[in-house]
């Protein structure tokens, strides 16, 4: 079980703490609420932006690696298509060195023309490495506008072309800046040995006067409930054909979302499941085959990508592709291989709160998420799912009208 505080300043920024008196480590997690969904179709790869131009110097701190690195501190930033997260880990007598730095880049960016020339070179060159360079990169460049035509989701994350980050200006860095990263649009976890009436004093000492700024209230358009098939066929200089296979799916807090999670490792988790054992050992069809789900807050996707064998012809891996999802529709899979794939999830979730950080990490995304206890109750929703579930989700999903195909071929010699 692990125990947490809760409180908000009066700025509105979110704190979170968590004591763990075993490590002499701490760890701090800033969360942004902001992700590509929150951008404009114009102006796409503004939030992975972000996370290079917050290093690149605040107001009083003009390189905050090397001073992360004076405090014996590791540091790092990801960002989705829902969230940007901000994390540091460093010995518990800095706890007030991590909430200096993280509330000076909060407060004020150095907003400098040579930062952002040179974070933006950074992100133009890490598009074209790769997205642009690399064998298979664009693939969600092709496949994301494919499944969705309304919603944000339609481009990933690095953003939907490099010329919005090429054509950036100043402006607009400091009006996404302003709107998103804001005290009332965040959330601190301090996590690790820590005393956690002195963290809250600490975090209202140096974040509590910065200005709270606009709540951000997502208003993002629908998409459309998908009514046919969809499909792209590109050629491509790769070593191996491919095949991607992408279905709607429920949302992250929607009850659906654990048995989905389920079903995809009941397909691809290891060299026991379905499509491993069926299509590339068995059949030999494929030389590699995965399922997976992409967890988004909003509607996801359920995505099977492929590479067929030397000399087995596209329709024919696909159909067998096929084949195992009738399976899921019609047959209704034995309890033990549904246990089989709760007990190992159960496994890695408890591994996923063993370091401080990772529970850091957890408790600002569950509680972003709207539901912090998912912290500790989340296994139960797993384990509720039945074989039921499986049956009746597979039949309403993996139908043809709700399919976005992309055929991905290695152009021949």
């Amino acid at each position: 079980m692990i125990k947490y505080n809760r409180t908000t300043l009066s700025n509105g920024l979110k704190v979170i703490t968590h004591s763990e008196p075993s490590t002499p480590m701490v760890s701090v997690n800033l969360l942004y609420n902001v992700g590509s969904r929150d951008e404009h179709c114009n102006k796409t790869g503004f939030a992975h932006l972000f996370e290079h131009l917050m290093f690149g110097g605040s107001k009083n701190i003009p390189d905050y690696d090397l001073c992360a690195n004076q405090a014996g501190a590791e540091n790092n930033a990801f960002t989705s298509n829902d969230i940007t997260n901000y994390y540091i880990t460093l010995p518990s007598a800095y706890l007030e060195t991590a909430l200096w730095m993280e509330s000076d880049r909060m407060n004020e960016l150095a907003f400098s023309s040579k930062s952002l020339e040179v974070q933006r070179n950074v992100v133009i060159e890490e598009f074209r490495q790769r997205y642009l360079n690399q064998p298979y990169g664009d693939v969600w460049l092709l496949l994301r506008p494919l499944a969705y035509k309304v919603h944000p989701y339609r481009w990933p994350t690095i953003g939907k072309d490099i010329s919005h980050i090429e054509q950036a200006t100043m402006d607009d860095v400091k009006e996404f800046f302003y709107k998103f990263y804001r005290p009332t649009n965040a959330t601190l976890c301090i996590a690790g040995n820590i005393d956690e009436n002195r963290a809250v004093d600490l975090a209202n000492k140096w974040f509590g006067t910065i200005e709270s700024g606009t709540p951000y209230h997502r208003q993002l358009p629908m998409e459309p409930t998908q009514t046919e098939a969809r499909s792209l066929t590109v050629n491509r200089d790769v070593p191996a054909s491919a095949i991607y296979k992408a279905y709607k799916m429920s949302q992250r807090m929607c009850h659906d979302y654990y048995a989905f999670d389920l079903m995809s490792d009941i397909l691809s988790n290891g060299n026991s499941s379905r499509l491993y054992l069926e299509l590339v050992k068995k059949e030999k069809l494929f030389t590699e085959i995965n399922a997976y789900i992409t967890g988004d807050a909003d509607e996801g996707l359920f995505v099977f990508v492929g590479k067929p064998a030397e000399g087995v012809d596209m329709a024919t891996a696909e159909n067998a592709l096929l084949h195992q999802m009738e399976r899921l529709k019609n047959e209704t899979i034995e309890e033990s291989e549904l246990q089989k794939v709760k007990n190992k999830l159960e496994i890695t979730f408890k591994y996923s709160q063993y370091k401080v950080l990772d529970r850091a990490m957890n408790l600002s995304y569950f509680d972003w998420l709207g539901n912090i206890d998912l912290i500790n109750d989340e296994p139960l929703s797993y384990a509720k799912v039945t074989t039921d579930d499986i049956k009746r989700l597979a039949s309403q999903t993996f139908v043809p009208e709700k399919c976005s195909t992309l055929y991905y071929l290695k152009k021949r010699q």
